[in-house]
């Protein structure tokens, strides 16, 4: 398993933009897809984006289509997430996962960070 490290996130206004990182241990990063998950309070953790191993294809949920974009860096094995046009309901706990299957099944994912919140404020 890879060791997942997540930073950026904090508390924004609606309409705000914030960049969260997520650092992998190991050498082993590029043979992983990668995907960053939320969970809400009170709500189950949902799929927010996945990456393919080479960073060539990504999947998003529908609610952040155009909004956010995940990007990964193989040299440094980090993975990012750009969230842009940020709305309160946003607000949630975002996971970094890494898995040996790239999709939207966040059963797929085997290794998970720690968590960074994220507080939208309206």
């Amino acid at each position: 398993q890879v060791q997942l490290v997540e930073s950026g996130g904090g508390l924004v206004q609606a309409g705000g933009s914030l960049r969260l990182s997520c650092a992998a241990s190991g050498r082993t990063f590029s043979s992983y897809a990668m995907a960053w998950l939320r969970q809400a309070p009170g709500k189950e953790r949902e799929f927010v984006a996945a990456i393919n191993r080479s960073g060539g294809s990504s999947l998003y949920a529908d609610f952040v289509k155009g909004r956010f974009t995940i990007s990964r860096d193989n040299a440094k094995n980090t993975v990012s997430l750009q969230m842009n046009s940020l709305k309160p309901e946003d607000t949630a706990v975002y996971y970094c996962a890494a898995g040996r299957g790239y999709s939207s099944a966040a059963g797929l994912y085997d290794s998970w960070g720690q968590g960074t919140q994220v507080t939208v404020s309206s």
